[in-house]
């Protein structure tokens, strides 16, 4: 435990004198002894350092240099191969319900029997009725943690069924979506970085058409990175042999990283969807993107982590995260959005600067990447707003559904579709003003389409109908028409 200790603090920055180490290493374990010896409760000195001494240290540094026990490094390696727990479903979760909307070939949902439609009721012995959004996702989340006993009521069925399911390891996809937009132009909708990121990028990006596209949307709102590695290799799909991506600079680390010279990249036109939720490796890719002026960045300004973090195996199965430098885009911005009341304060804390393209178009620096085209999500009309958040889409496509209609990748809403939502709703005591209802009619028969998709044909001929209309995704389509 001592050479441990005498570890973090050599890595926390304290200062590096032999003698000023051991001084304060004797200060720490001074007090220990003390409470040890006197406290009302014995001392469980190992939950002391690694619940209590070491994250308090690591805290003071940056918001991401943290002590990872044995269960939280094992959890680290899961997420980097994308290995995850669960049962194998899409749900939609609505106040008081969840909802199946499609289970997965192969998954304990699909072997069970459970099926698009279906609503889960209760999760062991916990009934999901009088829970909220954000307590059933604590409650679904809890489930996949080991053996889970369901009951679920099938639609046209009163009586509900009960079903012991099991997860399972599976992988999850860090490239979650691949399709066109229109003709010659694709879409990808990339969560993560991992090992096979880029890898499955390229591999979608072929199903669509290789070098033979005429554009591409990379939607990567709400990534949160992953593996630098893998945005490198992403990068090196899109720029020139010998282009910088990324340069990295810290009181011991200075390099700068290359697209190879062996790299065969796409020459199709770009548009890259950003938000303040995309970070770290994401915003590596968009701000080399940008500089190199490969593509146009959509959306809003992202999140702004752009610290090295190197993980350092110690003993006993335990790591330690610690940031070791900066990263910078190929102009010289600094990702890093500035961090107060931190260590690291004074280095992040810098005026925004101007920084110029391969172009010479201005990108401003500071902290995130900064998007070339804005995009404002439009103002949601009361009514479309509570039918949102009441799930009467999702409740109403479910009983639609059984009347087995033919529903295909192109269905269209038929005329009377609309009176039969609002008879639907009338029938559940929700009465909109006609005024009401005829300012919404387009969105609402758009949103009934979505959800019969959903149900009928899997979420992801669900997503392809969003994106007609949604805005981020318009944009960044236009932004290629255009060029």
């Amino acid at each position: 435990m001592r050479i441990l200790l005498f570890l973090f603090l050599a890595a926390a920055g304290v200062l590096c004198a032999e003698d000023e180490l051991e001084a304060s290493v004797r200060k720490i374990f001074g007090v220990l002894k003390i409470v040890s010896d006197h406290g009302a409760d014995p001392v469980n000195s190992e939950k002391a350092f690694y619940g209590g001494i070491i994250p308090g240290m690591l805290r003071r540094l940056d918001p991401h240099s943290a002590f990872l026990d044995p269960e939280q490094f094992a959890q680290l390696k899961r997420m980097q191969r994308s290995e995850v727990k669960g049962f194998g479903s899409v749900v939609s979760i609505l106040p008081g319900r969840v909802i199946v909307l499609q289970t997965l070939p192969g998954t304990p949902m699909q072997r069970s029997g459970i099926s698009a439609g279906d609503e889960i009721l209760a999760i062991n012995n916990i009934a999901l009725g009088p829970l909220t959004p954000e307590q059933l996702m604590q409650v679904l989340t809890e489930a996949r943690q080991g053996q889970a006993l369901v009951h679920v009521r099938k639609p046209g069925n009163a009586r509900p069924l009960q079903f012991t399911l099991t997860p399972q390891e599976m992988q999850a996809p860090s490239v979650e979506r691949a399709f066109l937009l229109e003709e010659g132009v694709g879409y990808l909708r990339v969560a993560s970085f991992d090992e096979a990121t880029a890898r499955d990028m390229q591999a979608a990006i072929e199903k669509l058409g290789g070098a033979k596209l005429k554009g591409l949307v990379l939607d990567m709102r709400t990534n949160p990175g992953g593996a630098v590695s893998s945005a490198l290799d992403a990068a090196a799909l899109f720029l020139q042999p010998g282009q910088v991506v990324l340069s990295a600079k810290g009181r011991r680390v200075s390099a700068e990283e290359k697209v190879p010279a062996i790299a065969k990249p796409y020459g199709f036109p770009m548009a890259v969807i950003v938000t303040g939720k995309t970070a770290s490796a994401a915003e590596i890719l968009s701000g080399a993107l940008q500089d190199h002026d490969r593509a146009v960045i959509v959306g809003e300004p992202t999140f702004g982590k752009g610290l090295v973090q190197n993980v350092m195996p110690l003993r006993e199965e335990t790591a330690l995260a610690l940031t070791t430098a900066f990263y910078y885009t190929p102009s010289g911005r600094s990702i890093q959005k500035p961090l107060e009341g931190m260590q690291l304060e004074h280095s992040t804390q810098k005026p925004a600067e101007v920084f110029k393209t391969d172009k010479g178009r201005p990108v401003r620096g500071g902290g995130g990447i900064e998007p070339d085209l804005g995009v404002q999500a439009p103002v949601v009309k009361r009514l479309e707003h509570f039918l949102e958040g009441s799930g009467a889409y999702t409740l109403f496509a479910t009983e639609y559904l059984r009347g087995k209609p033919e529903i295909g990748p192109r269905y269209t809403v038929p005329s009377d579709m609309l009176d039969k939502f609002r008879a639907f709703l009338s029938a559940n005591r929700v009465q909109p003003a006609l005024g009401e209802w005829f300012a919404s009619a387009d969105w609402i028969g758009y949103r009934l389409r979505q959800e019969l998709v959903n149900q009928a044909l899997g979420v992801e001929k669900g997503d392809e109908v969003e994106a007609e209309r949604e805005p981020f995704i318009q944009t960044a389509l236009g932004a290629i028409r255009g060029k």
